[in-house]
C-alpha cells in the first residue's frame, strides 16, 4: 500500500481561512487554552462553566479518552490530550473542526443519556456501558437492517450477548458510534442518501476493525491503515465523487424542467445502494470508473432506480388500485341490480340471471388488472438494464398472465350463456357452469385471501416482511418488487380493528348511498331515453339509431360525483370521530375565565401533579397499579371529587411553587403587552407578606365575596356563630376573602399607628377581644351584625385616602377616629362606660386635654417608596369595594385564549414531568433565508398608496395592547410620548415585529424553552426555604421596583426577556442544566453574506444572538480560493458574552455549492449537525411560542418512551394556533379552516385512522431516528416541492410513528390577503401534484392495507383530485347538458314524458352537495362546537357566511383544482415567496389579471358562455324557475371565480381606483417591453411565462390541450360551425391586409393606409346589407355566430401554442400574438364590467369594507380611518416626513383634478406652509 503523505497539521482545528466579515484567531498550539466553545468546554474540564459540576459530563469526556494502548497513527503528533475521535480523524482524514463538533456532539448526548438512568448506575463518574450500548444500537440500527437485507454481514464486530462488555467492547462501541457521526457529520449533501452512509460506513467499519485487531497488510508487511486517510481525505476521496454525480445530475435537470424520468434524484442514488451491485461496481476504495459516475447520455450510465416518475393521471390510479377497483366493481354490480327495477337490491339477486349478469364484475377486475399491468410496463420500462433483468421478465409475465384471466373468464362466462340458451333455462347443467366459474374465480382471488388472512393477523405480516428469509422473497417477487423501505407497516390488533370499523361504516354509508340516491334513480330515464326513437337530431348522431350518447351524457355526472363522494362522507365521519375523540380527551372543558373561576382551587394540585416531577420509587413507575393510579387520581383532580388536593393554605411549598409559577406566566402577559399594569395586580398571586392566615386568591377570584359574606351577616343576624360560618365557607373563595381581609385590615391599622402609641395598644386589644370572641364561638353574641356594613364604608374611605398619591395625614386621622367610635360604641352589644373602657384598655388613659385628640400624632404613613405596602393596600381596597364579578378581566382576546388553553391542557392526560436534569434533550432548529428579523423605522412609517403605515395599522388591530405598551414605556421611564421614536425607538421595532412574521418573534418564543427550563431547573432543586425566602424576597424586589435594574440593563432585557424574576433566585445551576438540555439553531443560510454587505438583517440577527444565549446562528460561508474556484462551509457561530462579539465555533468544509434539491431542506439539512439532544423540533419562520406551554416541553417529551400501538413514537405532532385570525375576514376564514384541519383532522388522522403524516411544523423528531435515515426533510428538485410531508412518508415507510398531542399548542401564522393565499393554495396544490408522482405515495398505496390505504389517500392526494373532479363534474353537467340541448335530443325527450326531469334532479341534488361547501365546513363548525361550545360555533358559521365565506371557498377550489390538475399534466411546480406582511393595500386590477386569468377568469367566462347558451337554447330551460334550479351553482361558481379577487380587494369597488386600474391594465397591455421587460411591465412577457409549463410537455399532454376547442358549440346547424371557422380565416386575412399596409405605408404614405381601411369598411358594408337583403340572416345571427366565432378563435390560439416550436419563427406567428392580445381585452373587459358597475352604484364600497374588515369592527375598531387614511390628530411628525407629503401633494394636485386626500388637515397645513418656505 502506497504511504500517504505526511499531512501538514493533523491535530488542533485547521490553520485560519478568510471568513465573510471575520477572520479567525490563529490556533493556540495547546488546545486546552482555545476558548470558543458551543456549549460545553469538553476541551477544559477544568474550566469554571456551570454544566462541567454534572459528573456524567466529566464521565463521558473521561470514556473518549480512553485511547490506552490503540496503534497511534502514523505521521501525526501524538499529544496527551488528544482522544478516540482525534485518533479517528487522524487515521480517516476527517476535518478537525467535524471532530471538534462530534465530540461535544457525543460527550453531551451520552451524559445526558447517562443522567436519565433510571436506577441511577452505582459509579457516577464512569460512563454506564448500557448507556453506550443502547445508543450505538439505536444510532447503527439502519445500518444493521441495510445488512440484513443485502444478505451481507455487519462489520460492526461487538457480541450482543455477554452480559459485561468488556473495557475494549466499551472502547469499541465508541469508536463505532464515533466513526458513524465522524462520516455524517462530513457528509453534506449525502445525508439525504442514508443507505449510501451506511455503505460508507460498512467499509470504513471494516478498516477499523482491522486497525483494531492488527491485521498485517500484505502489500507492505506493516500494520494495516485505512484506504484513505491525510488531510480532508474523506471529504475529497469519499463524499466530492459522489456529491459531483448528485450535481451533475440535478444539471441535467434543467432546473427541474426536464421530465423526471431524464435524470437521477436523490431517491434514485440512495436506492442504487439496495441492491447488492453496489459492491460489485463502485468497490471500495471507491471506483472513480464506474458506470455509477456516469451522467451524460453517451456510454453505459445506470439510470433511474427503484422508480421512474412520469407526468400523468394514471399515476393516481397505479398507486390506488385497489380501491378504484373496488369502486368501479361496485359501480357495475349496483347498474345490474338497479336495473331489474325492484324496491331493493336484494329482492333482485334473488333472480338467477341477475346473479350471472353480476358476475361479469370478474371480467372487470381482470381487465383492470391487465390495464395495472400495462401501465406499470409503460411507465417502468426504463428501470429495466442487463442489472436488472428480472424486472423486464416479471412485467411482461404480469401483462401475460392478466390478458390470460381475462380470456380464461370470457370462456367459462360464455359457457354458462351457451347452456342457458341450449336449454332455454337454468337447468342444473347451466347451474353447474356457474359452479365452474365461481370455481375459475377463486383461484383467481386466493392472492386476496391471502392477504385479507394477513390483514386479521398482522404480527405474522410483518415477521414475513421483516425477515430476510430467501424462501419469503421468492414468494411474493410475483407480487411487489423487493425494496428496502415498506416493509412490516402493519398496525397492531387494536388499532387495526379501530380503523376498519371507522372505513366499514364510511363505506357502508356511501355505498347506500349511491345505490338508492344516485344509480336506482338514473335507470327508469336511461331506460326511456333508450326505448324513445323519435329523436329528431339536429346535430351530429354519434350511434346510429340509438339514443346511447346521449345517455351517456346524462350517466357522466353522476358517475364523476359517485367517484369522488367518498371524500364527502369521510369528512363528514371524520369530524364525527374527531368530536368524540376530542371529548375524551377533554378538550374545551375549560373554555373562559368563568370555567376556570369554578376549577382554579384545583388548579395548583393540577400544576402540581403534571408539571412537578414527583419523587417516584424506582420500580413504581409505568406498572399497571401506577397506571390506575395516576387515572384516579386525574378523574379526582378534574370533578374536584374526595378532595385529592388539600386546602392550599398560604404557607405550603406547594402554594409557593404555585404561585412562583403562575405569576411567571402572568409576567410574562405583561411584557408581551397583552395585559396592563392594573390586570397584573387582579391577575397575580401576592407572596404572603401581611401575615395572612390563608392563600391570596387572584383577585379576580376575590371580586364581590366580601359583599355577599356582608350581606350574609346581615341576613342572619341571631345565627350562632357555626351557622354563620359555615354558610361563609361552603364558598372557598368567599371564605378567603372574609379571612384575608380581616387580616390584612388588622395588618393595616397596625402599620400605620406608631408602634410605642397608646393608640397602637388599643387598636391591638380590640383586635385580641374580637379574635377570642371566634375562638370561643360568640362572635355573633359580643358583636351587632348590623355595625359590620357602617365599619366597611369607612375603611372605604380610609383606604381611598391611602390610594391617593397626594395623603392628607388630617383626614386620615379624623377617619380613624370615626373608625375607632364606630367600633367602640356602636359594633359591642353591651354598652361599656369609660372607666370600663379604659380599664379594659380601649381608651386612652391619659386626660384628654394633654395630648389632643385620638390618633392625632400617633400616625405614620409609609413612604411613597414603600410600593410593597400601597400595593396591598390596592388589593384591599379591591377586595373591600368590587362589585363587579370581573368576568371581563383580562380584556385581551388572545390573553384569555391562552390562560383558559393552559388552564384546560392540565386537566388533560399527559406523562408525568421528570426533573429537568432527567428530562430528554432537544435542540429547536428554524430555516431562515431573507425574511424580517425586525421592522424599521421606515418600514413603520411609510404609507401605502392608502396613506396607511404599518404601524397605525397595527395600533389599530391591537389597540389595547398598543395601550398597555405605552403604559410600560412610562413605566420605564418615558416622560414625553414623543420619545417612543427616539429613546424607546428599539422597544417600538420589537413591539410591532412581535405582532407580524418575523424572525424576532419566532426567536422570542423558542427562547422561552431556555427560560422555561432554567425555572424548573430552579424549582426542582431548590428547597422549601429557598423557595419561601425567595418568593419574599422576590415580591419586595418585584414592588420596590428593582426588578428591572436587575443584572441586565433594561434596553437589553425588553428583548431578551430571559432573565425573568425568578432568574433572580438562580443559584447558578440552572444555566448549565437548561444549556445542556436545549439549543436552538437558526440556519441563516445567507448570513455570512449579508455580513459582507453590511445588510440590516445581519445586525438584527446579531442583536438576537447578543440577547439569548441559548441561539446559534449556521450558515453557509463562501470562500474564494483561487481564480474562479469557491470554497464553501458550513459555519456556525455564536455571540461571546464576555468577549462581547461574535465568535466563530466550528467551520466544516462541504463538497461544494450547498444548494442542489430544494431550498429549504438543503439549508435544514446543513444545519442538523450542529443541533443537539434526542429531539429536535422543526420550528418555520412564521411561528410563535408561548411561555406557559414551553413550561410543558419535558412532558411532552416523555411521550418518545410510551407505545402508541406496536410501536414507540418517532414524530409527535404537536397542535398548532394559527395567530392572524383577526386580521381581516379573510385571514379569519384561513384561520378557521387552517385550525380544523391541524386540530380535529389531525387529530383523527393519528387516532383511529394512523396515518398522520408531517404536514410542515411544529413536529418534535426523534432526532438519531431521522439522522440515520435520510434527514428531516426530503430535497430532491421539484418532486419534493412540498418537503415536510415526505418526511411522513418517509418515517412511515420505514417503519416509524406518528402521534398527535394537543396538550401543548405553539402558534403559527397564515397569509392574510388573497393573493398570498392563493399563491399558498398553488403552492400545496402543486406540491400535491408533484407527490401524485412519487415513489412514497406509490409505496404507501401498495405496501399499506387497504384501509390504511384509504385513509392515506383521502387525507392527501385524494383530497386534491376530488376537489378538481368537482369542477370536472361542474363541466361535465353542463357540457352534457348543452350538447342534450343543441342536439334536439332534449326537447323530443322532455315533450314525451316526465321521466328525464327525475333524471335532472338525481344530477342537481348532487350539485347541491358539492357546492354548499359543506365540504369544509363540517369540521370547521365541529371543531368550533367542541372548543367553544355550540352556539358560538354556528354562531361563527352564519357570520363566514354573511362575509361570503362560500364565495372565498369556492374560490380556492378553483385555485388548487387548476394547480393540482397542471401540475400533474404540465409540471411547473415551482416555491411561490408568499411575503408575509400585512396586507391593507388595494392590489390593481392587472395585478389581479397576472394571477388568476388563466386559473378563474378565462374558466369562469367559458363557463358562463355555456350557461348563456343552454339558456338560449334549451327547451327545459325556458321555466325560469327550472333554469335556475338547474344552473344556479354553476352561476354561482362563475360569479365566485370572477369576483372574488375584487370583493376581498381593499378599496375593491373605489370608483376612481377602478378607473385608474382600468388605464393601467390597458398600459400593461399594449406595452411592448425590451428584452428585459419583466411579466409585471409587460403582457407579451407574461403571456410567454404562462405558457412555459408546455415546453416541458410530451406529446399527450399537449393533444390534451387541444381539447378545449369543443367550446364552438355556438348555434344548432354545423354549417354555422364551419362558418365561424371561414370568419376566423377571412378576418385574419383581413387583419394580415391592415397590418401589411400599416407597416407599409403607416408612417410615410399615410393617406394609402387611410384608403386601405376606407375599402375594407365599404366592403363590409356592402357584404352585411347584401346578406340582410338577399338571405334570412337576421341581426341577431351577428351575436349568435360571435358566440361560435370567439370559442373557435381561441381554440386556433391553443393549438397555436402548442405548435409555437415550429411557428415561432414564421410571419404567423406575429399575427398570433396579435390575437392573443385581443382576447386578453376582451376577457380583462368582461371581468372588469360587473367590478365597474358596482364602483359606480353608491353603497358597495363601505358595504365591501364592512364585510373584509369585520372582524375589526366587532372589535370597535374604526378600521374606515385605515382604509381612507383618515388619521388620527395626534401624530408624531417630522420635517422629512412633511416634505415627502408636499412632494406628494405637489405631485398629486398637477396630475388629477380630485383625489381623496390621504393626509390629515393638520398635515395638508403643514404641507402649505412647507410649500409657502
Amino acid at each position: 500500500m502506497r504511504r500517504p503523505p505526511p499531512p501538514a497539521q493533523q491535530a488542533g482545528p485547521p490553520p485560519p481561512r478568510p471568513a465573510h466579515g471575520s477572520t479567525r484567531p490563529e490556533p493556540d498550539p495547546d488546545p486546552e487554552r482555545q476558548q470558543v466553545y458551543n456549549i460545553i468546554p469538553v476541551h477544559d474540564l477544568l474550566a469554571d462553566h456551570p454544566s462541567l459540576r454534572f459528573p456524567e459530563v466529566r464521565a463521558a469526556a473521561a470514556a473518549l479518552r480512553t485511547v490506552g494502548d490503540l496503534r497511534r497513527p502514523p505521521f501525526v503528533q501524538w499529544r496527551p490530550h488528544m482522544d478516540l475521535l482525534d485518533w479517528l480523524g487522524a487515521f480517516f482524514g476527517f476535518q478537525a473542526d467535524n471532530v471538534r463538533n462530534q465530540r461535544e456532539h457525543l460527550v453531551l448526548h451520552l451524559a445526558n443519556a447517562q443522567m436519565r438512568l433510571q436506577p441511577p448506575p452505582d459509579s457516577i463518574d464512569t460512563l454506564d456501558a448500557s448507556v453506550l450500548r443502547r445508543f450505538r444500537r439505536k444510532l447503527l440500527s439502519n445500518y444493521t437492517s441495510w445488512c440484513s437485507f443485502l444478505g451481507r454481514k455487519s462489520n460492526v464486530w461487538i457480541s450482543d450477548s455477554r452480559r459485561l462488555p468488556s473495557a475494549s467492547d466499551h472502547r469499541r462501541e465508541l469508536l463505532y458510534a464515533s466513526l458513524y457521526l465522524l462520516i455524517w457529520g462530513e457528509s453534506a449533501n449525502l445525508r439525504f442518501i442514508p443507505e449510501c452512509l451506511c455503505y460508507i460506513f460498512h467499509h470504513m467499519a471494516m478498516e477499523l476493525n482491522r486497525i483494531l485487531e492488527d491485521y498485517i497488510d500484505e502489500n507492505t508487511g506493516r500494520p494495516a491503515l485505512p484506504s484513505l486517510s491525510g488531510e480532508n481525505a474523506f471529504l475529497n476521496r469519499v463524499v466530492k465523487p459522489i456529491y459531483d454525480t448528485i450535481r451533475a445530475e440535478v444539471d441535467n435537470s434543467r432546473n427541474g424542467t426536464a421530465p423526471h424520468s431524464a435524470w437521477r434524484n436523490y431517491d434514485d442514488i440512495n436506492e442504487y445502494f439496495w441492491s447488492r451491485r453496489c459492491f460489485d461496481k463502485l468497490k471500495w476504495p471507491i471506483d472513480g470508473g464506474s458506470t455509477f459516475f456516469v451522467t451524460t447520455s453517451k456510454g453505459k450510465k445506470v439510470g433511474k432506480t427503484g422508480f421512474v416518475e412520469q407526468r400523468s393521471f394514471w399515476n393516481l390510479f397505479r398507486s390506488f388500485d385497489k380501491l378504484w377497483i373496488m369502486l368501479i366493481m361496485f359501480l357495475q354490480a349496483a347498474i345490474i341490480v338497479a336495473w331489474e327495477g325492484k324496491e331493493y337490491p336484494w329482492q333482485a339477486l334473488e333472480d338467477r340471471e341477475v346473479q350471472v349478469k353480476a358476475l361479469t364484475v370478474f371480467f372487470t377486475w381482470s381487465g383492470l388488472r391487465f390495464l395495472q399491468s400495462l401501465l406499470d410496463a409503460g411507465m417502468q420500462y426504463s428501470l429495466v438494464s442487463r442489472e436488472t433483468m428480472w424486472l423486464g421478465v416479471r412485467m411482461i409475465l404480469k401483462s401475460i398472465v392478466a390478458a390470460m384471466w381475462v380470456l380464461v373468464f370470457g370462456v367459462f362466462y360464455g359457457r354458462i350463456w351457451t347452456q342457458r340458451n341450449h336449454d332455454r333455462g337454468w337447468s342444473s347443467e347451466a347451474n353447474k357452469r356457474v359452479v365452474t366459474f365461481l370455481e375459475v374465480a377463486l383461484v383467481f382471488i386466493i392472492p386476496e385471501l391471502l392477504a385479507l388472512a394477513l390483514f386479521i393477523l398482522p404480527w405474522i405480516r410483518n415477521f414475513l416482511e421483516n425477515t430476510n428469509w430467501r424462501i419469503f422473497y421468492l414468494l411474493s417477487w410475483w407480487f411487489q418488487s423487493r425494496t428496502f423501505v415498506g416493509r412490516g407497516l402493519r398496525e397492531g390488533l387494536v388499532d387495526n380493528v379501530k380503523y376498519t370499523l371507522f372505513w366499514i361504516v364510511v363505506l357502508a354509508t356511501k355505498f347506500c348511498f349511491s345505490y338508492f340516491m344516485q344509480i336506482k334513480p338514473m335507470i327508469a330515464p336511461t331506460k326511456s331515453l333508450l326505448r324513445h326513437d323519435r329523436v329528431e337530431y339536429e346535430w351530429h348522431e354519434f350511434f346510429s339509431n340509438s339514443n346511447r350518447f346521449a345517455a351517456g351524457l346524462l350517466w357522466l355526472p353522476v358517475v364523476s360525483i359517485y367517484l369522488m363522494d367518498l371524500q364527502i362522507w369521510y369528512s363528514i365521519y371524520s369530524s364525527l370521530v374527531g368530536a368524540v375523540v376530542g371529548l375524551f380527551a377533554h378538550l374545551g372543558e375549560i373554555r373562559n375565565i368563568q370555567q376556570l373561576r369554578l376549577r382554579f382551587q384545583f388548579f395548583a394540585s393540577a400544576i402540581q401533579f403534571n408539571l412537578m416531577p414527583e419523587e417516584q420509587l424506582l420500580n413504581a413507575r409505568g406498572t399497571l397499579k401506577s397506571k390506575f393510579k395516576d387515572a384516579i387520581h386525574r378523574l379526582k383532580l378534574r370533578y374536584g371529587l374526595g378532595r385529592p388536593f388539600k386546602k392550599l393554605e398560604s404557607n405550603q411549598i406547594e402554594a409557593n411553587k404555585f404561585a412562583l409559577i403562575w405569576n411567571e406566566i402572568i409576567l410574562t402577559f405583561r411584557e408581551e403587552d397583552f395585559i396592563s399594569d392594573r390586570e397584573v395586580e387582579l391577575l397575580e398571586l401576592p407572596q404572603n407578606t401581611w401575615n395572612v392566615r390563608v392563600i391570596r386568591w387572584p383577585c379576580l377570584l376575590l371580586c364581590n365575596e366580601l359583599l355577599l359574606a356582608l350581606s350574609q351577616a346581615k341576613e342572619l343576624v341571631d345565627a350562632p356563630d357555626k351557622w354563620l360560618w359555615y354558610k361563609i365557607c361552603k364558598y372557598e373563595y368567599r371564605r378567603c376573602a372574609v379571612i384575608e381581609a380581616y387580616d390584612s385590615v388588622r395588618h393595616l391599622l397596625l402599620q400605620i399607628i406608631s408602634y410605642n402609641s397608646e393608640e397602637h395598644s388599643i387598636v391591638t386589644i380590640l383586635f385580641q377581644e374580637i379574635d377570642q370572641s371566634i375562638q370561643i364561638e360568640k362572635f355573633t353574641k359580643t358583636f351587632k351584625m348590623t355595625a359590620l356594613p357602617r365599619i366597611h364604608a369607612k375603611l372605604i374611605t380610609l383606604l381611598d385616602l391611602l390610594v391617593k398619591p397626594k395623603k392628607d395625614l388630617t383626614k386620615v386621622v379624623n377617619t380613624l377616629q370615626a373608625l375607632y367610635e364606630i367600633a367602640i360604641r356602636d359594633f359591642f352589644k353591651e354598652n361599656r362606660s369609660t372607666d370600663q373602657l379604659k380599664e379594659d384598655g380601649l381608651a386612652p388613659r391619659r386626660p384628654v386635654s394633654s395630648a389632643g385628640l385620638l390618633f392625632e400624632d400617633a400616625v405614620e404613613l409609609p413612604g411613597l417608596d414603600n410600593e410593597t405596602f400601597y400595593r396591598q393596600v390596592r388589593r384591599l381596597h379591591t377586595i373591600l369595594t368590587s362589585r363587579d364579578s370581573m368576568h371581563n378581566i383580562p380584556t385581551n382576546l388572545e390573553a384569555r385564549r391562552r390562560i383558559a388553553f393552559f388552564s384546560n391542557s392540565l386537566f388533560m392526560n399527559m406523562p408525568h414531568a421528570p426533573q429537568v436534569e432527567k428530562m430528554m434533550a432537544f435542540s429547536v432548529l428554524t430555516p431562515y433565508y431573507n425574511e424580517e428579523v425586525v421592522y424599521n423605522k421606515e418600514q413603520l412609517r411609510t404609507d401605502n398608496e392608502d396613506g396607511v403605515s404599518t404601524l397605525y395599522y397595527l395600533q389599530t388591530i391591537y389597540a389595547d395592547e398598543w395601550k398597555n405598551f405605552m403604559e410600560r414605556m412610562r413605566r420605564e421611564g418615558m416622560v414625553n410620548d414623543n420619545e417612543i421614536w427616539t429613546n424607546k425607538l428599539r422597544d417600538l421595532r420589537l413591539w410591532a415585529s412581535y405582532r407580524g412574521q418575523t424572525l424576532a418573534r419566532t426567536v422570542r418564543g423558542m427562547m422561552y424553552y431556555y427560560r422555561a427550563l432554567k425555572m424548573l431547573a430552579f424549582l426542582d432543586s431548590a428547597s422549601e426555604i429557598d423557595i419561601r425566602e425567595g418568593s419574599r424576597e422576590l415580591a419586595s424586589m418585584r414592588h420596590s421596583g428593582s426588578m428591572d435594574s436587575s443584572e441586565t440593563s433594561p434596553r437589553i432585557r425588553s428583548l431578551s426577556r430571559a432573565d425573568s424574576s425568578v432568574s433572580l433566585l438562580f443559584k447558578g445551576h440552572e444555566y448549565g442544566t437548561a444549556l445542556m438540555k436545549y439549543t436552538y439553531v437558526v440556519a441563516c443560510q445567507i448570513y455570512g453574506a449579508q455580513k459582507a454587505k453590511k445588510d440590516p438583517h445581519a445586525e438584527e440577527i446579531l442583536y438576537l444572538m447578543k440577547n439569548n444565549e441559548a441561539l446559534r446562528v449556521a450558515y453557509v460561508d463562501e470562500v474564494s480560493a483561487g481564480r474562479d474556484e469557491k470554497e464553501y462551509y458550513s459555519v456556525l457561530v455564536k455571540y461571546d458574552q464576555e468577549l462581547q462579539r461574535e465568535v466563530e465555533i466550528y467551520r466544516v468544509r462541504l463538497p461544494g455549492p450547498l444548494k442542489l434539491g430544494e431550498g429549504k431542506p438543503e439549508n435544514q439539512n446543513h444545519a442538523l449537525i450542529f443541533t443537539r439532544g434526542d429531539a429536535v423540533q422543526t420550528i418555520d419562520m412564521n411561528q410563535d411560542n408561548y411561555f406557559e406551554e414551553a413550561i410543558k416541553m419535558r412532558n411532552l417529551l416523555e411521550e418518545f418512551r410510551h407505545y402508541y400501538g406496536i410501536r414507540k413514537p418517532t414524530i409527535l405532532g404537536v397542535r398548532e394556533h394559527i395567530f392572524t385570525g383577526s386580521v381581516s375576514s379573510l385571514a379569519w376564514f384561513m384561520s378557521a379552516q387552517e385550525t380544523s384541519f391541524v386540530t380535529l383532522g389531525q387529530r383523527v388522522l393519528a387516532n383511529p385512522l394512523k396515518i398522520r403524516m408531517h404536514y410542515g411544523h411544529p413536529d418534535v423528531f426523534d432526532r438519531f431516528w431521522f439522522l440515520t435515515r435520510g434527514g428531516i426533510s426530503k430535497a430532491s428538485r421539484v418532486i419534493n416541492i412540498s418537503e415536510d410531508i415526505f418526511a411522513g412518508f418517509n418515517c412511515t415507510l420505514r417503519g416509524g410513528n406518528v402521534t398527535h398531542h394537543e396538550y401543548v399548542q405553539v402558534g403559527k401564522g397564515r397569509d392574510v390577503g388573497l393573493n398570498q393565499i392563493s399563491m399558498f393554495e398553488a403552492k400545496v396544490a402543486s406540491g400535491n401534484g408533484e407527490q401524485v408522482l412519487s415513489r412514497d405515495v406509490y409505496r404507501l398505496g401498495h405496501r399499506l392495507d387497504f384501509f390504511r390505504m384509504l385513509s392515506f389517500f383521502y387525507t392527501t392526494v385524494g383530497f386534491f383530485f376530488n376537489t378538481t373532479m368537482i369542477i370536472v363534474t361542474v363541466y361535465v353537467f353542463l357540457w352534457g347538458r348543452l350538447y342534450l340541448a343543441l342536439s334536439g335530443v332534449e326537447a323530443s325527450a322532455t315533450s314525451n314524458d316526465a321521466n328525464n326531469n327525475k333524471a335532472l334532479g338525481t344530477v342537481l341534488n348532487q350539485q347541491f352537495i358539492l357546492q354548499l361547501g359543506l365540504f369544509t365546513a363540517l369540521p370547521m363548525v365541529v371543531e368550533n362546537s367542541l372548543e367553544l361550545g355550540f352556539l358560538a360555533a354556528i354562531w361563527d358559521f352564519i357570520t363566514m357566511q354573511l362575509q361570503l365565506s362560500s364565495v372565498f371557498f369556492t374560490f380556492s377550489m378553483g385555485t388548487r383544482a387548476h394547480y393540482f390538475g397542471r401540475t400533474i399534466l404540465h409540471g411547473g411546480a415551482k416555491y411561490r415567496a408568499t411575503g408575509r406582511g400585512f396586507v391593507v393595500q388595494h392590489k390593481s386590477f392587472a395585478e389581479n389579471y397576472r394571477l388568476y386569468a388563466r386559473s378563474h377568469f378565462i374558466k369562469a367566462v367559458e363557463l358562463g358562455l355555456i350557461l348563456i347558451v343552454y339558456a338560449s337554447y334549451s327547451p327545459v330551460a325556458t321555466g325560469t324557475f327550472v333554469y335556475i334550479a338547474l344552473t344556479f351553482t354553476s352561476w354561482f361558481l362563475v360569479l365566485s371565480w370572477i369576483m372574488a379577487p375584487f370583493i376581498f380587494n381593499p378599496s375593491g369597488f373605489d370608483w376612481l381606483k377602478t378607473v385608474y386600474d382600468f388605464d393601467d391594465f390597458m398600459n400593461w397591455i399594449w406595452y411592448r417591453g425590451g428584452v428585459f421587460a419583466k411579466a409585471e411591465q409587460s403582457w407579451e412577457k407574461w403571456w410567454y411565462e404562462e405558457q412555459d409549463h408546455l415546453r416541458t410537455t410530451g406529446i399527450w399532454g399537449k393533444y390534451g390541450i387541444v381539447y378545449q376547442l369543443g367550446i364552438a358549440a355556438g348555434s344548432k346547424s354545423i354549417a354555422v360551425y364551419l362558418l365561424s371557422w371561414i370568419y376566423v380565416v377571412v378576418s385574419v386575412g383581413i387583419y394580415s391586409v391592415i397590418a401589411y399596409a400599416r407597416d407599409r405605408y403607416g408612417a410615410r404614405e399615410h393617406i394609402y393606409y387611410r384608403m386601405v381601411q376606407f375599402l375594407l369598411i365599404i366592403l363590409g358594408a356592402l357584404l352585411f346589407t347584401a346578406l340582410l337583403e338577399f338571405s334570412e340572416f337576421k341581426f341577431a345571427d351577428l351575436f349568435t355566430s360571435m358566440m361560435a366565432f370567439i370559442p373557435t378563435g381561441w381554440g386556433f390560439l391553443l393549438i397555436a401554442q402548442v405548435f409555437r416550436p415550429f411557428l415561432e419563427n414564421t410571419i404567423i406567428w406575429r399575427t398570433v400574438i396579435s390575437v392573443a392580445r385581443l382576447y386578453e381585452i376582451m376577457f380583462g373587459v368582461i371581468v372588469m364590467a360587473p367590478v365597474a358597475l358596482l364602483s359606480w352604484m353608491p353603497g358597495f364600497q363601505s358595504m365591501q369594507t364592512r364585510i373584509l374588515f369585520n372582524e375589526a369592527f366587532s372589535r370597535g375598531l374604526q378600521i374606515f380611518k385605515i382604509v381612507t387614511g383618515k388619521k388620527p390628530k395626534v401624530e408624531v411628525f417630522s420635517a422629512p416626513k412633511v416634505m415627502d407629503d408636499c412632494h406628494r401633494l405637489k405631485m398629486r394636485l398637477k396630475v388629477f383634478k380630485i383625489e381623496k386626500f390621504s393626509l390629515g388637515p393638520k398635515r395638508i397645513a403643514l404641507c402649505f406652509a412647507g410649500l409657502k418656505a
